[in-house]
Order: structure tokens, then sequence, then C-alpha cells
């Protein structure tokens, strides 16, 4: 009996792999119906045929966006990959290179110079790849099926109106699979509302001309609160009983405040004599109870606008850190001998918490605030650190 489930099983596996994206039939009947949406959004026709003709699925896309490496890996691989030796090296040349420009941006927008380079490290290895991918059959393949058809159509949208405008030609329009494009990878309404031309030659060319790139990119973090020569966040030590239920996003102290909870700065001055008592920041620990800890300011939750994701501003603000001449190692070590969830079980651990009655949000293996609360919730009802983090110890706690 058990030898025939499992044959069932396993055709089942295969015929939902086979159907798991639509055939191109599908897809070309969807390219009509959006034809008629771009062109009430005022694309023209000219414009629809010249990036909608011949449109095909990209199926490489589909595999990146279930693997995004700022969710897919353990975070020290992550930032040992972002903040490499090559990259630090890299960085410190390139910002020496460009120190006068930089400067000059950072004057004008308050955003500090080193957190720019960092960026555009981060990026696109200061511009040495900023990827290939046809932008706009990226975004078509994302708008068509999947988890972000919101998003891709929205973008999609928005790279059209690019061509529209004359800002940028169907051939420039090339990125990465998320449709993000240039130096420091914008993705197309992000491009629309913040690009600025710097050198004023009418262009706003975050492709080929780095005024324009670092104007762009600080603009964007000013919008996003970023105030330069302000702290983006520091390495804490915390107390021995340490309530972990307050790495929350939601919560917020002052630093005095979280000095009295026992905090101290792992290296370096005191909490109280190395920033304003009075600025308020919260507490994350991205690897669990048993890995580092960060108290981060305003400064930090400005980067996580250009990206969701701790790892990628984690990786930001250390990487800015080496590039200034400072030290960016983070002092208490990752936990990795932990294996990080497969896209598969991190949803497992969202259907887990979903059927005991803890809610986290969708079931979509992003282990974002939603799922990090339910989580918690669960471990305190089960005597764990109450960490948040999605560990493969805390799945089989829950099955």
């Amino acid at each position: 009996m058990k030898k025939r489930l499992g044959t069932i099983a396993a055709a089942a596996i295969l015929f939902l792999s086979n159907i798991a994206h639509a055939e191109p039939s599908d897809f070309e009947q969807w390219v009509a119906g959006f034809r008629a949406e771009a062109s009430a959004a005022g694309i023209s026709d000219e414009v629809l045929d010249q990036a909608l003709s011949g449109l095909t699925i990209n199926s490489r896309v589909y595999e990146l966006n279930d693997n995004q490496p700022e969710f897919s890996r353990g975070i020290w691989d992550y930032l040992d990959s972002a903040v490499s030796e090559t990259r630090v090296r890299n960085g410190r040349a390139k910002f020496q290179e460009n120190r006068q420009l930089l400067t000059m941006i950072d004057q004008a927008y308050g955003v500090d110079a080193e957190i720019i380079a960092a960026i555009w490290g981060l990026e696109s290895s200061y511009g040495a790849i900023m990827g290939s991918y046809d932008t706009i059959q990226a975004l078509a393949t994302l708008a068509f099926e999947g988890r972000r058809t919101g998003y891709g159509r929205s973008q999609l949208i928005g790279a059209l109106k690019i061509i529209q405008h004359g800002y940028a030609s169907r051939d420039d329009l090339k990125g990465s699979w998320a449709g993000a494009m240039g130096h420091t990878q914008f993705i197309p309404t992000t491009y629309l509302s913040y690009a600025i031309d710097h050198d004023g030659d009418g262009r706003r060319d975050i492709w080929n001309n780095l005024g324009d790139v670092f104007a762009s990119t600080a603009n964007y973090l000013s919008v996003s609160g970023y105030r330069g020569n302000e702290a983006w966040g520091v390495e804490v030590r915390l107390p021995a009983g340490f309530d972990y239920a307050l790495a929350d996003t939601k919560i917020k102290k002052a630093v005095v405040e979280w000095a009295a909870a026992g905090l101290s700065s792992i290296n370096g001055p005191s909490l109280i004599d190395g920033f304003d008592p009075n600025i308020r920041g919260r507490l994350i620990i991205p690897a669990g109870a048993r890995g580092p800890a960060f108290l981060v300011f305003d400064n930090f939750e400005a980067i996580l606008k250009y990206n969701r994701s701790t790892a990628y501003a984690l990786a930001v603000s250390l990487l800015s850190e080496e590039i200034a001449g400072r030290s960016g190692a983070v002092v208490a070590a990752w936990p990795r001998d932990d294996r990080p969830l497969t896209l598969t079980e991190r949803k497992d651990l969202q259907q887990a918490l979903k059927d005991r009655g803890y809610d986290p949000g969708p079931v979509d293996g992003i282990i974002g605030a939603g799922t990090k609360r339910a989580l918690r919730t669960f471990q305190q009802s089960a005597g764990l650190p109450a960490d948040g983090y999605a560990s493969a110890k805390v799945l089989e706690a829950l099955k």
C-alpha cells in the first residue's frame, strides 16, 4: 500500500511540475490583455509594438525569484560575499577615484558618501555587473504568473513609460532578473520618481553617468529618511536572561532605555557615550539567539526601503564602514553550524504556524515581520527562546 501511495505521489508531483507554468499560448493571450491595460495607461501603440512584439517567457526568472540570496542563504554566507575582501578593496579604490563627486553629492543630499558607495558595490560591484536580462521580458514574466504578478505589472508599465518619455531606449533597458537597472539597480517606478539629472544634460542616465547614478541614489535615500552624519546602528551585547521578544520591528526605544535594559556596545565606547541617549532604535537578531545582535536606527530603516531585506541593509551598513576606513567586522560569532531552510521548508513552517492558530501572514516562504511574530508566540508557548528565528530545529518542534 505504501509503495502504491508513493507511486501516486510521485506521479502527482510530476504532473504538477509539468503544469507549474502556463503554456506559451496562454502568455500570448496575457500579453494581448496587458497591451490594452498599458494603452489605457497612456502608452502609445508605437512603444507597445516595439516593446511587446515577439515577447516570450524567461523561465530562469522564476527560478531566481524563488531563491533570492538575501532570503535563501544563511546571513553569514551572504555577508561573507557582500563584504568580501575583494569588494572592500575595490570599494575603497572606487571611493578614492570618485571622492570629489561623492563628496559633492553627500553635501547636496545629506547622505553619507560611503553609504552611496556601499550600495553601488552591493548592487553592481561598482558598475561591473549591472545585469544583462531584458527588463521588459523579465518584468512580463513576473507579471504573467507567480507570487509577484502585481509587482511585475506595475513595473512593466513603468518601464514602458521610461521608453515613452524618451528617458531610455528599448535596448537600454537591461538589468537584473527582477527588472532593476543601472549602477545602483533602480526598478522602473523608482527611476520615474527619484532619478536625478545631476549634470543637466537632459537625461537621467543611471547606466552611464556616475553623477546621475550617485545623485539618484542619494535622492532616494534622502526621501526615505536618511540623515547624514548619523549612525546606522551598532553591534551590541545582550545581558543574560534577555527577553528576545523585544527584538521586534514594532518595539523602538531610546538608547538610554536600551542601556537600562542591559544592552552594551560590543566594541568601542558605551551606548550612552557613543550615541545621543535620546535616539530611538530597535533591536535585530538576524540569526536568532545564538548569533550577533544589533541596535539599528532610522538610517538603517532608510536603507531597508531600498531593499526590504535585513541581510541587505546590514551588508550595506557594514560595507560602508569598511569603505570609510573603519572596521565593519562583526564581533560575535554567527551560528555557522545552522542550516538555512529551503523555500519549501519556509512555507511548511508558515503553514504549520497557521495550522496551530498563529497567523504568519501569506504562506510565501518569505520570513517577514508577521511570520517572526507568530513564531515568537509559538516559541514562548513551547518554552523556547522567543527570537523569531526560523531554524530547522523550530520547524521540527512545530511539526
